[in-house]
C-alpha cells in the first residue's frame, strides 16, 4: 500500500482530497496544513506520494518537493497559472477545478510508480561485505566437512534454508556455525 500524505493550508481543502481519495479505496496515511509536518511524516514513511496545494504557511511546494526524501513523488493541485510555473521541477500538475475522476487516475497512477519503484528495489541483489562472504564459507566448509557435502549442496543447503526459516543466507551460516 502506497503512503499518502495530503497538505493543504487550509485543513478544510485537505480534509475533502482525503475523502474523495478514501471513498475511491485509497489509503491516506497522513493530513497536514505546513510544509514540515508533510516532510516529518515523509522522513517517517521514506517513500509514498504527496498531494498539496501550492502555498503553505510556512513554504510552497517547490520547497517541499526538494526536501521529500528521494522515495516521495508529488501532486499540486493548483491553478494552470501557477501549474506553469513549477512544470519541470519533478512536479506533476492538476488544474483546478478539480475533476474527481482526474485525481483519482492521476494517483492511481502515481501509486502504480512507486509500489513498482520499491519491487525493483526489493529485486536488486545485495551486496554482501568480506565478512558475510566470509561467515557463509566458514559455514560451507564445516558442512562439507562434517556432512561430506559438495560445495554446491552446502550452498543449497544454506539456501534453502534461509528461504524456508524467511531469513538471509548469513544469519542462516551463523546459525549453521553456532549449531556446530
Amino acid at each position: 500500500m502506497t503512503n499518502i500524505i495530503v497538505v493543504f493550508s487550509k485543513i478544510e481543502d485537505a480534509k475533502s482530497v482525503k475523502n474523495i481519495l478514501v471513498k475511491n479505496g485509497m489509503n491516506v496515511t497522513a493530513v497536514c496544513t505546513s510544509g514540515a509536518q508533510a516532510l516529518h511524516y515523509a522522513d517517517e514513511f521514506h517513500e509514498g506520494i504527496v498531494i498539496s496545494g501550492y502555498r503553505f504557511a510556512d513554504m510552497i511546494c517547490m520547497e517541499l518537493r526538494t526536501n521529500l526524501p528521494e522515495g516521495f513523488d508529488m501532486l499540486v493541485m493548483a491553478s494552470k497559472r501557477v501549474l506553469a510555473e513549477v512544470s519541470g521541477t519533478g512536479i506533476i500538475g492538476l488544474a483546478m477545478p478539480l475533476k474527481v475522476h482526474e485525481l483519482v487516475n492521476t494517483v492511481g497512477m502515481m501509486s502504480q510508480n512507486v509500489l513498482r519503484r520499491k519491487k525493483k528495489r526489493r529485486e536488486k541483489p545485495s551486496v554482501r561485505n568480506q565478512e558475510e562472504v566470509a561467515v557463509i564459507a566458514k559455514a560451507k566448509a564445516l558442512l562439507m566437512e562434517r556432512n561430506h557435502m559438495t560445495e554446491e549442496e552446502a550452498h543449497r543447503y544454506i539456501q534453502k534454508h534461509s528461504m524456508d526459516n524467511g531469513t538471509n543466507m548469513v544469519e542462516t551460516a551463523q546459525m549453521v556455525l553456532s549449531l556446530m
